[in-house]
């Protein structure tokens, strides 16, 4: 049997650390803390992934389960960085009152991200696409209050870059509907949001954010040139949510070398891979 060697760790196969937000991350998947089956599936599917920053809507309704058990509790906040998110808000004044709660709760444990936010603000409950106007109004509201706004926003580039000249620590282009695992849908605005943002700052970090159901809908945001790329549906309701974690985690790191290896041009015709001319030609009954 053929041994199968795991992959070199040459510094051009490495994954470089994200710098976003003050902070810097090894691991450039942001993984979601919701809809898992319960905590120890949760749990065993973030460590599959090799994520560093998980997100948690922190309305109080979501923060307790069924049972009573807190989801903050079930978090090792010593291995992961926690980023607040607004999710279930319609408005840039419920937004920014959920921020400034996520905050005071974070201040109670420590945990770095307690100036961080996960902004979210929907336009309605059919897609849950992003309002920009709302979402704008939010920006600079919570950029005014100190916080490291990493906001959810639509693949619009206009609206993107209004978002990052605000002062946005990060913008999150959807890739499509949060939760409708279809994937990047519009491979041209991501590229076009790309543009936008890293303009005379290609440092800048762009993280694709929901509609990932596979781990190809991961490589191919990658491959666009996204700094990393946030989910959470596709791993919770997956049959194997620890298997799909660990796939996305291998996506990543695949879309991520991919990109920077420079692909070949696409052609509309053949080109052999091996040259024609000095064939051995074989004739029929010589």
């Amino acid at each position: 049997m053929t041994a199968i060697h795991p992959v070199s760790s040459e510094p051009s196969q490495r994954i470089a650390p994200l710098s976003i937000a003050g902070r810097t991350v090894d691991s450039r998947l942001f993984v979601g803390t919701g809809k898992y089956a319960d905590f120890g599936v949760m749990r065993r599917a973030l460590d599959a992934s090799g994520c560093q920053v998980v997100t948690v809507a922190v309305r109080r309704e979501r923060l307790v389960n069924e049972r009573g058990e807190s989801l903050l509790e079930a978090i090792d906040t010593r291995k992961y960085t926690i980023l607040p998110n607004t999710a279930g808000c319609f408005t840039a004044e419920d937004a920014v009152r959920v921020a400034r709660l996520g905050r005071e709760l974070l201040s109670q444990i420590d945990n770095p991200g307690q100036d961080w936010v996960k902004l979210e603000v929907l336009g309605d409950k059919r897609t849950l696409l992003p309002d920009p106007v709302g979402t704008v109004e939010a920006t600079r509201q919570l950029v005014e209050d100190g916080f490291k706004v990493l906001v959810y926003s639509s693949d619009d580039p206009i609206v993107a870059k209004r978002l990052k000249d605000l002062g946005a620590a990060s913008v999150m282009p959807a890739g499509s509907p949060i939760g409708s695992g279809r994937g990047v849908v519009n491979h041209a605005n991501i590229v076009l949001c790309l543009e936008a943002l890293k303009e005379n700052d290609p440092d800048y970090p762009v993280i694709v954010d929901a509609g990932v159901g596979s781990a190809s809908d991961v490589s191919v945001a990658m491959e666009l040139g996204a700094d990393g790329v946030l989910l959470n549906t596709a791993i919770a309701h997956a049959k194997d949510p620890v298997r799909m974690a660990h796939a996305m985690r291998l996506a990543l790191e695949a879309g991520y070398l991919s990109a920077r290896s420079g692909r070949i041009e696409k052609k509309l015709y053949a080109s052999a891979s091996s040259p024609f001319e000095g064939a051995i030609s074989y004739i029929p009954g010589e």
